[in-house]
């Protein structure tokens, strides 16, 4: 497969993956019932693998190592949180009932895992570890 067809698939499968997320985290703060239907928690496993196949398909077509160049080490440690933080944002909630100061953090995690994912998409877009950041001084 071509680097360009991967890398299409790679873009699309970013914003399918964003879009979801997105919109799960809405759906459990406002307790819609569809996020607990099974293609609501299967469905995002297929895309962010999809996601992963394809930038491992990248890497391999250029004979590239991810930790050898420093944007994508930064990809890479953004992902990690990304994961982390949307995992407790999107975690269901304790047996009992849920406090604000609970629902607040699973929000702030949520918001905050949208925010490691646009510095995720600012490092790909720029090649720079900084990302947008680098038009700070």
């Amino acid at each position: 497969m071509s680097y360009a067809t991967l890398k299409l698939i790679h873009v699309s499968a970013v914003a399918l993956s964003f879009s979801g997320f997105a919109a799960r985290g809405v759906g459990v703060f406002s307790g819609a019932s569809w996020v607990h239907h099974r293609l609501t928690r299967t469905l995002p496993h297929v895309i962010d693998t999809v996601l992963l196949a394809s930038a491992l398909g990248m890497l391999w077509v250029v004979h590239l190592l991810p930790w050898a160049v420093p944007w994508l080490r930064a990809k890479i440690a953004g992902l990690i949180l990304y994961i982390a933080l949307g995992a407790l944002a999107l975690r269901p909630a304790r047996t009992g009932p849920t406090t604000s100061a609970a629902a607040r953090g699973h929000q702030l995690a949520w918001i905050g895992a949208l925010t490691v994912f646009g510095y995720i998409v600012s490092v790909a877009i720029t090649k720079d570890p900084r990302g947008a950041l680098m038009w700070l001084k």
